[in-house]
């Protein structure tokens, strides 16, 4: 709204007056919600890297164990115990709302229970070759987790300060302005009013003047 357009009325001026309280109100608690979403993007970011860190440990121990494997049982044999492996159960993902955002938590459904016969023909360095990617597998999900969360994070933060930096530099000056027109208009109106009374008042006076004279 242009501010010559506005009414200069001091029910204008009082419902001003309130948005720009409401508008302060409202800039301070986006400024908190973007310095909470800061400092959760950044705990996240931490544990994303403690994750990078031991992913790459668990891998390079994961083929450790597959080359021990290969070298007890030969590559034939390996191949033909991963024949019997039971397949991963599918992941799950569900949702929670944290301060506006989205964020995803992933449940990697586990494995399937190998058969008994399984584990009592599995020789030892292969299950712990494959307990080493099992684990390497949670890993990478957990890793998967807090990126998709940090970009969330990094949208919402984006948003939030569009939102405080609108509000901070359009909104609330453009009805400081509509306050100091009322204002000004208000002193013109006082202005007019005073300038008419005094010629009023002479008027008057002249009057009296003339029927003295009379």
């Amino acid at each position: 709204m242009a501010v010559e357009n506005v009414r200069p009325t001091r029910l204008e001026l009082l419902r001003t007056r309130r948005r720009i309280v409401v508008a302060k109100r409202g800039l301070n608690l986006l400024k908190l919600k973007r310095s909470a979403l800061i400092a959760e993007f950044f705990r996240i970011s931490k544990e994303a890297m403690r994750l990078r860190g031991d992913l790459r440990q668990k891998v390079t121990r994961g083929y450790e164990s597959i080359r021990a494997a290969e070298m007890r049982e030969g590559p034939t044999r390996l191949e033909n115990i991963s024949m019997l492996l039971p397949a991963i159960q599918a992941a799950s993902v569900r949702t929670r709302n944290v301060m506006g955002v989205r964020m995803p938590e992933v449940d990697g459904g586990g494995f399937a229970p190998l058969p008994p016969t399984t584990l009592l023909d599995l020789p030892t360095s292969v299950g712990e070759a494959i307990h080493r990617f099992q684990e390497i597998y949670q890993v990478v999900l957990d890793i998967a987790e807090k990126e998709i969360t940090l970009r969330r994070l990094l949208l919402e933060i984006e948003k939030t300060k569009r939102r405080a930096s609108a509000i901070e530099n359009v909104l609330i000056p453009r009805l400081e302005a509509i306050v100091r027109y009322i204002k000004f208009r208000f002193d013109e109106m006082e202005r007019d009013a005073f300038s008419m009374l005094k010629t009023v008042k002479r008027k008057m006076e002249a009057e009296g003047s003339a029927a003295g004279v009379a």
